[in-house]
């Protein structure tokens, strides 16, 4: 799993060029806000302020109460405490879950959702513990680890064993930016760019017909102290999410019960939306370079820009072919 705090973006990659907006009967709006502990902007062009920021503020503060973990009154928190069998879910909760089963099978297990004891344990979660745990706490927690231990049928989820415990960080970020997207479109908006810690998802152009333009960044010393933008693309629609370690962050192998440890510090998905961004990138930090290339290949409408460490310790980059085209001349 990716982020720490309630939906906090960790290694947020992305800055924004909005340069040479010609004139037009489009006006540029934006909003900016705190949400999900992180902070969220959006910038969109139309001829009339459509969106307003009470809107945006209520769509967040929906699903936090449906799955942040930092919310004592939040659905998920609910789940976590109950014992075995079926609960009622809401649509945000029955959205993630569905694609979180969907990124848990392609991925045979390495993206899970049940990882939540193992995000405790090793003192990622809600609650911050002293040292590392012990190989027992490991086995033990990872008896309650596992997405074929729950089931979904429509908006009911049934959990198999009491200890099983759900975390979906790792995910719901993308889908808020999905959902905020989504209403924008509803509200007649089709030129924008919506950013929630760090994820994006953008469609559209500006004004004088060019292409969004995003930089992305990557280390500038070998052991990844300092970011700087190495490249930016030109996007007209989709999503674009970043796992990294370049902060305090968790990624745990569901597995094994352990933090992974990869060659890869970083890893960028550019995908249709931003909720599956946001679960492949946690999967393509789980591998090699080389091997999480050939996985992006393998897939389509999704490309990738990995940052990852060679065997003598250099920072290197490489991407898929797909991601090369998105590069800005």
């Amino acid at each position: 799993m990716k982020k720490a705090p309630a939906f906090l973006a960790i290694g947020a990659a992305y800055c924004f060029f909005w340069a040479g907006t010609a004139e037009t009967t489009w006006r540029k709006y934006t909003i900016a806000g705190q949400a999900q502990g992180t902070t969220y902007a959006i910038t969109y062009y139309a001829m009339d302020n459509v969106v307003r920021k009470e809107a945006i503020d209520s769509i967040l503060a929906v699903i936090d109460s449906s799955m942040s973990l930092y919310k004592p009154y939040s659905l998920i928190n609910s789940i976590n405490s109950s014992k075995a069998g079926t609960v009622e879910i809401d649509e945000h909760f029955r959205n993630v879950l569905t694609k979180s089963l969907e990124i848990y099978r392609d991925s045979k297990g390495m993206f899970d959702v049940t990882v939540a004891p193992l995000v405790a344990l090793w003192g990622f979660g809600v609650k911050p513990v002293v040292g590392s745990p012990d190989s027992v706490e490991v086995r033990e927690a990872l008896g309650c680890v596992g997405m074929d231990k729950i089931r979904l049928k429509g908006n009911r989820l049934k959990k198999k064993k009491g200890c099983v415990q759900l975390d979906v960080n790792g995910i719901a970020q993308g889908y808020s930016v999905d959902v905020m997207a989504n209403y924008l479109e509803r509200r007649g908006v089709i030129h924008y760019v919506v950013e929630l810690g760090g994820e994006l998802r953008v469609k559209g152009t500006k004004p004088d017909g060019s292409p969004m333009r995003i930089g992305i960044e990557r280390p500038t010393d070998r052991d990844a102290r300092e970011v700087a933008v190495n490249a930016v693309i030109e996007v007209r629609e989709g999503a674009i999410t970043t796992a990294s370690n370049y902060h305090k962050s968790h990624h745990i192998n569901p597995k094994t019960g352990y933090p992974f440890a990869t060659e890869i510090i970083s890893a960028t998905i550019y995908a249709k939306d931003a909720m599956t961004a946001d679960g492949y990138d946690n999967v393509i930090m789980a591998m090699k370079a080389d091997d999480a290339i050939r996985f992006v290949h393998r897939r389509n409408n999704m490309e990738v820009y990995i940052v990852y460490k060679d065997f003598a310790g250099v920072v290197r980059d490489t991407m898929s072919a797909g991601f090369k085209e998105l590069i800005a001349n």
